[in-house]
């Protein structure tokens, strides 16, 4: 069975920093593209982050420059490391999985597989 575990969230000051940590088991993750949502409140769920085989990364124009998304094969984990967090980033954080294919996208219907959520909280 598959599944995905997300770490890391919390409560972060604007300016602050934090490291989500998606965990995948059941099978092996890599190659295939793996991505990190969003869901504030009353929104839709958003892409944030996604990053394909070898290590091709694409990121929101929301979050570029500040969030940077890495994978681990070895240790079957997708990390997501966040900057200059601002208030507006509150959000659950998801992370996602493609069942087959290598190249990240930004839908949210083109991922497979997708963990519980963890809150991020950045408080002004």
């Amino acid at each position: 069975q598959v599944q995905l575990v997300e770490s890391g969230g919390g409560l972060v000051q604007a300016g602050g920093s934090l490291r989500l940590s998606c965990a995948a088991s059941g099978r092996p993750f890599s190659p295939y593209a793996m991505g990190w949502f969003r869901q504030a409140p009353g929104k839709d769920r958003e892409f944030v982050a996604g990053i394909g085989w070898p290590s091709n990364t694409i990121y929101a124009d929301s979050v570029k420059g500040r969030f940077t998304i890495s994978r681990d094969n070895a240790k079957n984990t997708v990390p997501l490391q966040m900057n200059s967090l601002k208030p507006e980033d509150t959000a659950v954080y998801y992370c996602a999985a493609k069942k087959w294919n290598v190249v990240p996208t930004t839908p949210a219907h083109d991922y497979d597989y997708w963990g519980q959520g963890t809150q991020v909280t950045v408080s002004s």
